[in-house]
């Protein structure tokens, strides 16, 4: 049985791996960056022009729509882990107790062959659907960032038509802008206005 312990060493790194390499890495719906105008501040022209700036990070924090899609994804994240540890420990179990029948002598070489082709085989199943699961979240929370991303500018286009701003940056702690004057801030006016809008969608589709 020489051959069938060097085989089922090799198994129990491939458990291991399997078995701390299962989680998918959480990603945070990417930070929307975009432009259009309005302002409930002082107007401040700059180079012939009135800007005003949205907060995405506030944004985030308040618009209802985004909390609500940003739960689900980490509910599901949480589900998807768990289903891939649970095939990831069942799979670890059934090595465990091939080894401890391979060590007593109960396994003839062909059987020990054959079971560890058996977990070879569910092992790549496993990494498959680790893949394919993760690719499809991925997909899913770029969908949701484009959706994000183009539900700002509309309604930033509609609000820009009473207020007639130039420039409406995006602003962030960790983008470009170093420093932003408070008096340009018209991000609670966005978000109650999405809010609002998201609140109009839901009442005419009852």
């Amino acid at each position: 049985m020489k051959n069938l312990s060097t085989i089922l060493s090799a198994l129990a790194l491939l458990g291991v791996i399997i078995l701390f390499g299962m989680k998918l890495k959480e990603q945070k719906p990417a930070k929307q960056r975009t432009q259009s105008k309005e302002s409930t501040g002082k107007e401040i022209p700059i180079a012939g022009g009135k800007v005003a700036y949205v907060d995405i990070d506030t944004l985030e924090a308040n618009y209802d729509y985004f909390k609500k899609k940003k739960a689900e994804f980490e509910t599901r994240q949480k589900n998807i882990d768990a289903d891939l540890e649970k095939m990831a420990n069942s799979l670890q179990n059934e090595y465990v107790a091939l080894q401890n029948k391979a060590q007593k002598g109960e396994l003839t070489q062909a059987e020990g062959e054959n079971a560890q082709q058996a977990l070879m085989q569910k092992q790549q199943e496993l990494e498959l659907k680790r893949q394919n699961l993760g690719s499809k979240y991925m997909k899913d929370q770029e969908a949701f960032n484009k959706e994000i991303h183009d539900n700002l500018h509309k309604y930033i286009e509609i609000y820009n038509e009473e207020k007639g701003y130039d420039y409406i940056l995006s602003y962030s702690k960790d983008g470009s802008i170093l420093f932003a004057n408070k008096e340009l801030d018209v991000t609670q006016d966005i978000i109650k206005g999405m809010n609002n809008k998201l609140a109009e969608t839901k009442e005419s589709s009852k």
